[in-house]
């Protein structure tokens, strides 16, 4: 193990248990195994939804993300309120890979109020924008208390990554795409001196201006020519969806292919994971089949299309209603709505199995609720479903 894995897990160990304080101890009993599931509808009705999380609050709470721009909240009764939590349709240019696509909520938001969205807009132009909004009186967020981060410009319509999230260092992680195209035209993914197709990692509570956020001592490449400090790891195509391990801190991001190969990748500080050199574990067909993959990082798991064409990333299942999957990472692909399961060892995958085959879903991403069981967002069909224990 390295010395900066060292460091993060001993910094883990301490954080973890402000930054989960609101939420239920993670199971930690695994084995190989791995238990039966079947799906269970809880909410209908939603317009194309494309992410869910809970806000840490102890409410038992689930925020759905439209992608037209609207934020629905669910009740722990699984009742959809009436009133959106936030409306910014206005603001939002949404359309195949395009909208509002993330939420995430300050680890200290039930004191401050403060949740952040990753949204494209067109307004001078198509960019992804990074912003934060405070809750009002309501409970609900203010949309006009939006404050702006960051603005990154997008060449092209697709591959806009979309996912934020809190670490359990108290940053926020921002999940980039290249920008778009085929082959990544501009080269994106292997270009240092752009926000594009990376992992970034910023501070949002000690902002340094003339940012509206702050870069943490510990990026990367940070005071190194040619780089933007906001980079934590490179070389992604379009990240559809990261997440953190609660049981080990582990960062884990479904990239999505192109002509080939889907991938899942432990995502750790300064690594490039090769596009688009590398598409997954062989060299980009269609940019030179005959590379040099030295250097880069490779996926703990891929899979061939056609046995899918579009990863969607999930989480390493932490709750206790389904004790035979604790510890195992879950994801799917919105084309062929296969849930797999991986079980990683922190080196290496021990043990792999296709939980479920689905029938007639988009499934456009996973959430998680403050006890940790997970649930599924059936895009076309507006639909919430849990995973729950097999009954037969």
């Amino acid at each position: 193990m390295t010395s900066d894995r060292l460091t993060w897990f001993a910094l883990f160990s301490l954080i973890v248990p402000l930054a989960y304080a609101q939420s239920s101890s993670p199971c930690r009993s695994e084995s190989r195994q791995f238990a039966r599931i079947e799906l269970k509808e809880v909410v209908s009705g939603l317009r194309e939804p494309v992410h869910a999380t809970h806000a840490g609050d102890g409410s038992g709470r689930l925020f759905v993300v439209e992608q037209q721009g609207v934020v629905r909240t669910i009740n722990n009764k699984h009742v959809i309120a009436n009133e959106p939590f936030l409306d910014i349709r206005g603001r939002v240019v949404a359309g195949g890979e395009r909208g509002l696509l993330s939420i995430a909520f300050h680890p200290n938001y039930s004191k401050n109020g403060f949740a952040y969205v990753n949204y494209t807009s067109d307004e001078g132009g198509l960019h992804t924008v990074i912003a934060r909004f405070q809750r009002d009186h309501h409970n609900h967020l203010d949309p006009a208390s939006e404050m702006i981060l960051l603005t990154i410009d997008q060449p092209y319509r697709n591959h806009n990554g979309g996912q934020i999230a809190f670490g359990p260092d108290g940053y926020l992680y921002i999940g980039m795409g290249d920008g778009g195209s085929a082959n990544d035209p501009k080269n994106n993914g292997q270009n240092p001196a752009t926000l594009l197709g990376a992992l970034l990692r910023i501070d949002v509570d000690h902002p340094a201006p003339p940012l509206a956020y702050g870069i943490p001592k510990d990026n990367p490449f940070v005071g190194k020519p040619g780089y933007r400090a906001e980079i934590w790891a490179m070389g992604l195509r379009n990240p559809w969806r990261f997440s953190f391990d609660t049981g080990t801190g582990l960062l884990y991001a479904a990239d999505v292919g192109q002509d080939e190969v889907e991938e899942v990748d432990i995502i750790r500080r300064a690594h490039n994971y090769g596009w688009r050199v590398m598409e997954g574990d062989i060299c980009t067909p269609d940019v030179n089949r005959h590379c040099n993959p030295s250097g880069y990082e490779l996926p703990i798991a891929t899979y061939r299309h056609p046995d899918g064409f579009s990863i969607t990333g999930g989480f390493v299942y932490r709750g206790h209603q389904i004790a035979g999957l604790c510890g195992a990472y879950l994801y799917t692909d919105y084309v062929a709505p296969i849930i797999r399961a991986l079980r990683y060892d922190g080196t290496r995958v021990i043990a792999t199995k296709k939980l479920y085959i689905g029938d007639k879903l988009a499934i456009s991403s996973f959430g998680e609720d403050e006890q940790h069981e997970l649930y599924l967002l059936d895009h076309r069909a507006g639909r919430v479903l849990k995973i729950v224990p097999a009954t037969q």
